[in-house]
């Protein structure tokens, strides 16, 4: 898989300072302050607790330097590599107290993200002998949406429109109030900027064949069996890219991948992965 650039720092610092902020509150580390001698140094391993995809090194950096720029944090891998049990992530040194200040802001992104791009990776693992592609929705967490989809890249998945206004997505909602599905799109065709891809969603053959007589440039294929799927992709006979929504996991992606269709967009990916379980643990040598 080629390797995923970090974000641009400008994007993620004011994310990872907002969570900071949180956390110190209105006194900052009061626990360290009371326990820990103000000279006393530390020195720290992140270490993976299960198997997964690493995601979220740049933010760890970003935290430890906001709290402390004299912290010197030393990533071992790359995000997308992945690890084992045991495998050691990044090391962190300096000052104990500082140290500790940033320590659960570094892992609440790494591990949040790094779960993301677990899920997906299993996903996209399982589907690697078909065509189709795993791709995350505007399901987010509000104001981490562009960190949670940099995870879906990573894990090896492929990112669906950002907002609602980098494409059209005509739903059912669309269709209801407008009317029929043809006439929406072409209105939808009529209003949108020539450089506006339009997507609409269906839920069965008759209304995607009335879909295709207006020409979309992809079809939502949505809660259909792998059955009904095979059937809808024949139908658009490469007309336009067929994406399949609706019930999806590891185990049902595979029938729904080798129905034949370009992609499979999963929602629950971003906003209800699994945590990948890693650790910061003190190296006392």
């Amino acid at each position: 898989m080629t390797a995923i650039s970090p974000l641009p720092q400008v994007m993620t610092e004011p994310l990872v300072r907002a969570a900071l902020l949180e956390d110190l509150g209105r006194a900052g580390d009061i626990t360290s302050e009371a326990v820990i001698p103000a000279a006393m140094q530390a020195a720290c391993d992140f270490v993976a607790r299960e198997a997964g995809v690493i995601a979220g090194l740049d933010l760890a950096r970003i935290a430890f330097a906001l709290i402390d720029p004299a912290l010197v944090f030393e990533p071992l891998l790359r995000d997308g590599d992945r690890v084992l049990p045991g495998t050691v992530i990044a090391r962190v040194s300096g000052t104990a107290r500082t140290l500790l200040a940033g320590e659960r802001t570094a892992l609440n992104f790494m591990c949040h993200l790094s779960g993301i791009s677990t899920a997906t990776a299993g996903i996209a693992d399982a589907i690697r002998h078909t065509k189709a592609r795993v791709a995350c929705t505007r399901k987010t967490i509000p104001g981490l949406r562009a960190l949670q989809k940099y995870a879906v890249r990573v894990g090896g998945g492929s990112n669906h429109r950002f907002g609602l206004d980098d494409a059209v997505l005509i739903k059912d909602n669309h269709i209801a109030i407008f009317g029929d599905v043809a006439a929406t799109i072409l209105h939808a065709r009529a209003n949108a900027g020539h450089m506006v891809k339009i997507e609409v969603e269906v839920d069965n053959l008759a209304q995607l064949e009335r879909a295709l007589a207006a020409k979309p440039d992809a079809v939502l294929l949505d809660n259909m069996d792998p059955e009904l799927l095979r059937e809808a992709v024949a139908l658009v006979a490469g007309r336009a890219i067929t994406e399949a929504s609706g019930r999806i996991n590891p185990q049902t992606a595979v029938p729904i991948a080798e129905s034949g269709v370009d992609l499979i967009s999963v929602g629950w990916l971003t906003h209800s992965s699994k945590t990948l379980d890693i650790g910061l643990d003190h190296r006392s040598n």
